[in-house]
């Protein structure tokens, strides 16, 4: 199956700031995370973003929180987003059938959601090279995990092309000049 920017929602989890210094390899995988925030929003896919037990946490990172409006902020204690009344409600509300996935830590939050997602029925698109872990061995138990248990795992440039479906476009244009390198 593939994604379509008229079928799918993003769903950011948990760049917040005080786990952010921690996560490995985080500046690339916030990087890839404000790239798709920015094209969902050129292709007017509704994002979300969750943050676990901000008063903990902090907020999400500036670079992603500034690009988002306040109300696409849920705030979470559980560890799935589809285990928190709100968070799923917002989910659901989206009125899309497929998920496109980022965020932190992949062995934790981003899993059980990933999972939850997939128990209601939505097609998940975990983004690789837009999540991590504290720990690179714990990321990659978890994309085994994930990606046995059924979720499609997928690349930022996988997620970038099938939204936009063709080239010779001038949305084509506009958005490889700027994200495809």
């Amino acid at each position: 199956m593939l994604m379509r920017a008229e079928t799918s929602g993003l769903l950011v989890v948990d760049f917040q700031e005080r786990l952010m210094p921690a996560i490995h390899q985080a500046d690339a995988v916030i990087a890839n995370a404000i790239d798709l925030v920015r094209i969902a929003q050129r292709l007017e896919v509704p994002v979300l973003a969750s943050e676990q037990y901000p008063q903990g946490l902090g907020p999400t990172v500036a670079a992603l929180r500034d690009r988002l409006p306040a109300d696409a902020f849920a705030t979470k204690t559980h560890f799935s987003c589809t285990a928190e009344r709100e968070c799923m409600q917002r989910i659901d509300a989206l009125g899309r059938d497929q998920i496109v996935l980022v965020g932190v830590e992949a062995h934790v939050c981003v899993l059980q959601t990933a999972l939850g997602l997939q128990a209601t029925g939505k097609e998940v698109y975990l983004v690789a090279d837009a999540v991590s872990s504290r720990s690179p061995r714990d990321l990659e138990l978890a994309l085994a995990r994930m990606r046995a248990e059924g979720v499609r795992i997928v690349s930022r440039e996988m997620v970038i092309f099938e939204w936009l479906q063709r080239a010779g476009t001038d949305r084509f244009r506009a958005i490889s000049r700027e994200f495809l390198r």
